[in-house]
């Protein structure tokens, strides 16, 4: 299947004004990036290492995980039992071998994390402390500063970076684009550097390999809870280097993200399954709790089946949001099973000190619009959340192109599946980064110079990401149909690369046009309802069509998508 309209081979940008050079570049400072520069720095010392990140160190998705790691960690859990859960939710397209790898080596990365000095919380007697999230038969999400997750980890990363000053980190760097060698592989990389002396500006670096950790492709939709950062750089920048992306119509609508009204865009405040996971409950307008009956697990079930049960209230009542009821959590079961009904007083006051423990960032936020969910329903809606799908990796990492690796959410590694289970993200960074720095040093390409790129130049003016957010949001969201999948290909076939001005706005757009166009093409071929992915005009799963969606770029930007009938763990093994 083709794409209606070629999308550029290559951002356009001026000619690098300084060129600087490194074994290893790593694009990306989160959980994956930051894990992944670490263990290779232990693998070999002498290697000269490069983190580049789009903005400051912390400014990632990671600092914004609230519930936290999911590991077998439980003296009841085995990784056998992850592995359960992980390939239930993942609705029969996760590839086996790589959910073993996860949860199998997942404990030990977590404690490589707490020794690395992340202060995970722990009860009075010093056990750790583990809770449960939608999809989990057991308790094994641990978390930090109660719903500060991602930013405990995030703290403890970027301390042990700093402990290590052969690490070279240049912050405010967009990644533009790939050089290639003669023979298709890394050559480096052109990047943008923001206020950094003699690297300002467009500057290429010479190394022999890339790490890609730049996370995920939120701002393809008006709605995300994903920082502004993440415009699916890396997975256009891998696409124009020839790579495979795979599974791209995966993408998790997180159920209960807080509802600000109908005009808000960008980055929305996600109210964590933790909180569902410690008792609150789902209720429509009328006060119903409408999760009972739709699956065993009610209010925890997998996000895709909870996203779909909130949408299809919403559809059925004409109302923009559902609620979730916490004004009950730290209560005993019994005075908790009417929250409505209570006087206040010294129930209210438990509520409260509940709240400030478990849940404080949560607390703040919903105060801050207006909110208190001590006393008060909190407003919520699906909104796109996280990318199961991505560059295509193998089990350590390799993509289709010589010498460039993916980790975190840049990466289809193939353990999400249809859906990611709650927690596992974290996880997968952690497990996956350190898997790359097993292989990296060891297969080190040769230097290279960069041949010469014929690769299609352009650009897409930042004005038009209003309109093409909107429209992936209405025509590629929750709800797919073939006529709305038709329409956003016609669109965003129309949003030629003209006279853009070349600056950070220009590219990222360029980058969001690639994703949405692959994205919508691939949703287009997957004709079934499958997880994350949902069609109205085929409401059933059809097993027959269980494997994979790769994506590819041809030589003059036309966007193929194809099937991948037997799901494997190598990107390399495609099947017509």
């Amino acid at each position: 299947m083709t794409a209606h309209r070629p999308v550029p081979g290559r951002l356009r940008a001026p000619a690098p004004g300084w060129t600087t050079r490194a074994d290893v570049v790593v694009v990306g400072s989160g959980i994956a990036g930051l894990t992944a520069a670490l263990r290779v720095h232990a693998a070999d010392p002498s290697l000269r290492l490069l983190v580049v990140t789009k903005d400051v160190l912390a400014a990632g998705s990671t600092q914004w995980a609230q519930g936290g790691i999911a590991a077998a960690l439980g003296p009841e859990d085995t990784p056998e039992q992850h592995e359960r859960d992980t390939l239930v939710a993942g609705a029969g397209a996760c590839d086996s071998e790589a959910v073993r790898v996860l949860v199998t080596e997942g404990p030990a990365a977590v404690h490589e994390l707490i020794a690395l000095g992340t202060r995970f919380d722990h009860h009075p007697d010093g056990e750790l402390s583990l809770t449960r999230e939608g999809g989990h038969h057991r308790d094994r999400i641990a978390h930090a500063g109660g719903d500060a997750t991602g930013a405990e980890i995030q703290r403890a990363l970027i301390a042990a970076v700093e402990r290590a000053p052969e690490i070279e980190v240049v912050q405010h760097a967009l990644a533009v684009d790939l050089l290639l060698a003669a023979d298709g592989g890394v050559a480096g990389l052109t990047l943008h550097v923001l206020g950094e002396g003699q690297r300002d500006g467009v500057g290429a670096v010479h190394c022999r390999a890339v790490v890609l950790a730049s996370g995920g492709l939120g701002q393809v939709f008006s709605q995300s809870t994903n920082p502004s950062v993440s415009t699916g750089d890396g997975m256009a920048l891998a696409l124009r280097a020839g790579a495979r992306v795979r599974d791209l119509e995966f993408v998790q609508f997180h159920p209960t993200v807080m509802w600000l009204g109908p005009d808000s865009q960008g980055q929305q405040p996600l109210i964590s399954e933790a909180v569902r996971g410690e008792g609150a409950f789902l209720v429509d307008a009328e006060g119903r709790r409408f999760m009972q009956g739709q699956h065993e697990l009610a209010d925890l079930a997998p996000r895709d089946v909870v996203a779909k049960a909130i949408t299809r209230r919403m559809i059925e009542t004409g109302q923009p949001h559902v609620w979730l009821d916490a004004r009950h959590l730290g209560l005993p079961a019994s005075a908790a099973s009417h929250p409505g009904d209570r006087a206040g007083g010294e129930e209210r006051a438990a509520v409260s000190r509940f709240w400030a423990r478990r849940f404080p960032t949560i607390l703040r936020v919903c105060r801050e619009h207006g909110v208190d969910p001590v006393t008060q329903l909190i407003p919520v809606a699906p909104a796109q959340h996280y990318a199961s799908g991505g560059v295509a990796t193998d089990l350590w990492g390799r993509t289709t192109v010589p010498g460039l690796y993916a980790t975190g959410e840049v990466a289809c590694s193939g353990v999400h599946g249809a859906n990611r289970l709650a927690s596992n993200s974290l996880l997968e960074g952690l497990v996956f980064s350190r898997r790359i720095a097993d292989v990296l040093p060891a297969e080190l390409r040769g230097w290279a110079e960069p041949a010469e790129d014929d690769r299609r130049e352009g650009l897409v003016s930042g004005e038009r990401r209003r309109v093409m957010q909107d429209l992936m949001t209405h025509r590629v969201g929750v709800l797919r149909h073939a006529d709305g999948l038709s329409d956003a290909l016609d669109v965003l076939g129309t949003l030629d690369p003209g006279d853009a001005v070349v600056d950070p706005a220009a590219w990222e757009t360029t980058n969001l046009l690639t994703i949405s166009t692959a994205l919508a093409a691939a949703a287009a071929l997957r004709t079934e309802t499958r997880g994350s992915h949902w069609r109205e005009d085929h409401p059933e799963r059809d097993d027959t069509r269980a494997g994979h969606v790769d994506s590819w770029l041809d030589a003059d930007g036309t966007v193929r998508v194809e099937w991948t009938y037997a799901p494997s763990t190598d990107p390399t093994e495609v099947v017509a």
